[in-house]
């Protein structure tokens, strides 16, 4: 159960970027790894996750003042010689040192699939959760299926999918390319035949974007 202020979410959602290195800590003092480059390459809230690494570390991670948070935690593996503490102080001080110089906001296709997943949060709800590889049994076809979600889905998500597909489909130049994105987003069936995805999707977009005009 998540407890009720949620101690350390900012944190988790960091650590959570390490399943691209196997839940393995690649950082060392002077680089940051690939999850930590993800991460701040689509993340707004680096000071969040100072704040939460040093309210962890400051209270103990063994501490059962938070045991209960810190089990909500994906647990990295520090690599040998190292403890989780002192990979935590390493990510934090490589998170003050973005803080302190900003970077231009990265414009290069995401390289993780958590960082996909991050730069597109409602196309991946869409695709993951009414498109996914059994939606058969559930609906009878694409149309059934996008009609729930947008009867579900306010307007303010309605207008985010409507842009991150644009988006999405900017990013993927290549058919082989969109495919595998669209994999990662969760995307588990087929477009309907002789339709090519980057069709579907931008066909998808033009209902959406007709529903919010109606």
């Amino acid at each position: 159960m998540t407890p009720s202020n949620d101690r350390f979410r900012e944190l988790r959602e960091l650590l959570r970027s390490y399943t691209a290195t196997g839940y393995a800590f690649d950082d060392t003092e002077d680089r940051r790894g690939v999850a930590l480059s993800a991460y701040l390459r689509q993340a707004a809230r680096a000071a969040e996750a100072v704040a939460e690494i040093d309210d962890l570390l400051e209270t103990g991670l063994f501490s059962d003042e938070i045991a209960d948070d810190v089990d909500l935690l994906p647990h990295i593996n520090p690599p040998r010689g190292k403890t989780v503490e002192s990979c935590l102080a390493v990510i934090g001080r490589h998170l003050r040192q973005f803080l302190a110089e900003p970077e231009t906001p990265s414009q290069s296709p995401p390289q993780t699939a958590w960082e996909w997943r991050e730069r597109f949060p409602e196309l991946s709800h869409l695709l993951g959760s009414y498109f996914y590889q059994e939606y058969s049994l559930e609906y009878s076809s694409d149309r059934e299926a996008l009609d729930d979600y947008v009867s579900d889905t306010s307007e303010i998500d309605l207008r985010q999918v409507a842009d991150e597909i644009r988006e999405f489909l900017i990013f993927n130049e290549s058919d082989q390319l969109l495919k595998k994105s669209a994999a990662t987003l969760g995307l588990g069936v087929l477009p309907p035949e002789g339709v090519r995805l980057r069709q579907w999707l931008a066909d998808i977009r033009e209902i959406i974007v007709h529903q919010l005009q109606g």
